[in-house]
């Protein structure tokens, strides 16, 4: 005989899971003890949000499903936001959460919520399991929905009695077959010969990379597709790094927060090649303006997204690996040189300097600095806020990874995602970013850094307010800083060192630079906290 939790953790073995990100308790224990005797490595987070938020950022360096564990009741309830979170970023994760007894659900009892209810509307599917024969099943379903299509999360809820139940044997599915679900890979080829004779009548055309590049493994397809055709490249933010920031053909960054030179490019198009990309309202604001004067070729996996928020001219679905190889094989076209030169043009035209404030550091040219600094492949994961805007536009992505929250928005997801990172790629340098206001959302986390020696380095852009909101009410509220001002409480420095972590303070740019430089040579983690001018601006 074999028990659902034994169940549980055969199936995670059999999926390849190595590591998972969790927060026991008394309804979910059956599994953590089933999983205490295996080679799984169970890492304890310091609240259930930052499981999730470590089980997208393993995910996204290791390009696999991340698991985050919860128990029910407010643990589950905990994980809603990085759940969501992972949602909103196409990440694929399993949240396994712990349930009370199946006979008792719905009666309120103690630590009861109907988790599964709660994340419909931002999970790829959800699983309340009542029979322990059921598990396999569910598990295979599960990780298969979470890494195929479009990536996202996917829960599984176990009542204890399921976890405590027993069948005669243990027998993983070899395959899986769900009626409904069967994602298109492969561009249709009609669509594909259209598009090409697109193309080869444009004049003004650009490509528009969006987080869909990086999740589907398909960078270098875009990259050898943009210099056979000579076409520059705008991103998303959560495109960064589909092309090296010094590419001469990468633009920059679109929308509210992006380059000028990169929006302008894009208005000026007279051929918009989305791939992976929802162009929400913060990339494209007004996309009725853009579809006037351009065709629009969108490539997705998830039909839905196609043509949501940009009229499409030519629609594609499928995964951009396989699309984007079937376009370079049949394309021989490539953009007129006067175009790439005016686009190049743009870009000096509209480069500024930023603006520095004596006796403080200046974040953008920090960050420019510090991305020459780090080794190659590194991993910089931005907050949310204005430190997230002065990475996204000054850190200079090459061979390595820019993570962010891009459509949730989420504060205090730095440091959890930069651990999960770190675990996936143990040998390659770790690097949160993030403001003051979102660090004290996660500095919990510091004790899983300490915990588990992790090589991770945290900078802090401390303003002293909560920096985007703060702008936002001088420009929109007559500087009424309401509920923004954090003053500089607490001392930082204190606090890690209560968790045996080495930290120092910076207040120009050459202290930053002397300090980064001295701690990414370390393979200790380290707090460098950057005091940034509270007016210092997001762009």
């Amino acid at each position: 005989m074999i028990s659902g939790a034994e169940i549980m953790v055969k199936c995670l073995q059999e999926e390849g899971v190595e590591i998972l990100f969790g927060y026991p308790g008394a309804v979910i224990c059956p599994f953590f003890d089933k999983l205490y005797d295996t080679d799984i490595k169970a890492i304890l987070v310091r609240q259930e949000q930052n499981a999730a938020h470590a089980a997208s950022g393993y995910a996204r360096a290791m390009s696999k499903v991340g698991v985050c564990v919860a128990t029910s009741g407010p643990g589950a309830l905990n994980m809603i936001t990085g759940i969501a979170t992972a949602y909103m970023d196409s990440v694929p994760m399993v949240a396994i959460t712990g349930q009370v007894r199946s006979d008792v659900l719905g009666r309120d009892v103690f630590q009861e919520a109907d988790i599964t209810g709660a994340c419909e509307s931002f999970v790829k599917h959800s699983y309340l399991v009542k029979n322990t024969a059921d598990l396999p099943r569910v598990f295979k379903e599960a990780f298969h929905i979470a890494s195929t299509g479009r990536p996202g999360p996917v829960l599984i809820d176990v009542p204890v009695d399921v976890q405590q139940g027993e069948i005669e044997s243990f027998e993983y599915p070899d395959k899986v077959n769900i009626i409904g679900y069967k994602p298109s890979v492969h561009g249709h080829p009609l669509q594909i010969r259209r598009a090409v004779e697109m193309m080869e009548k444009a004049e003004r055309p650009i490509i528009c990379a969006g987080g869909g590049v990086l999740s589907s493994g398909a960078k270098l397809r875009l990259r050898e597709f943009a210099a056979k055709t000579n076409i520059p490249v705008a991103s998303t933010m959560m495109g960064l790094g589909t092309m090296p920031s010094d590419d001469p053909l990468f633009v920059g960054m679109i929308g509210s927060h992006g380059t000028k030179a990169a929006n302008i490019a894009i208005h000026e198009a007279d051929l918009i090649i989305l791939c992976g990309a929802r162009v929400g309202d913060r990339a494209v604001a007004s996309p009725d303006q853009v579809v006037e004067n351009a065709n629009v070729i969108h490539i997705d996996i998830d039909p839905a997204e196609i043509g949501k928020n940009m009229k499409t001219t030519i629609p594609i679905v499928g995964d951009l690996k396989n699309v984007l190889s079937q376009i370079v094989k049949e394309v021989g076209y490539r953009a007129p040189d006067e175009w790439v030169t005016h686009i190049g043009a743009l870009k000096q035209q509209y480069k500024t300097a930023p603006v520095s404030f004596d006796g403080f550091v200046e974040p953008k040219s920090f960050l420019e600095k510090l991305s020459s600094m780090l080794r190659q492949k590194a991993i910089l994961v931005a907050d949310v806020g204005q430190n997230q805007i002065w990475c996204a536009n000054s850190f200079k992505v090459s061979d390595g990874r820019f993570f962010t929250s891009g459509g949730m928005g989420t504060m205090g997801y730095s440091v959890p995602a930069a651990v999960g990172a770190k675990f996936a790629r143990p040998n390659r340098d770790v690097v949160a970013v993030c403001g003051d206001g979102a660090f004290q959302m996660s500095l919990n986390e510091l004790a899983t850094i300490a915990q588990n020696h992790l090589n991770v380095k945290v900078i802090v852009m401390r303003n002293t307010v909560l920096g985007m909101v703060h702008e936002l009410q001088d420009f929109h509220y007559n500087s009424r800083y309401a509920v923004t001002e954090l003053s500089d409480i607490p001392d930082f420095c204190k606090i890690a060192d209560a968790y045996g972590i080495g930290s120092a303070v910076a207040s120009t740019n050459e202290e930053a630079e002397a300090i980064a430089a001295k701690m990414l040579k370390s393979d200790k983690p380290f707090l460098l906290i950057c005091n940034v001018h509270p007016n210092t601006p997001s762009k």
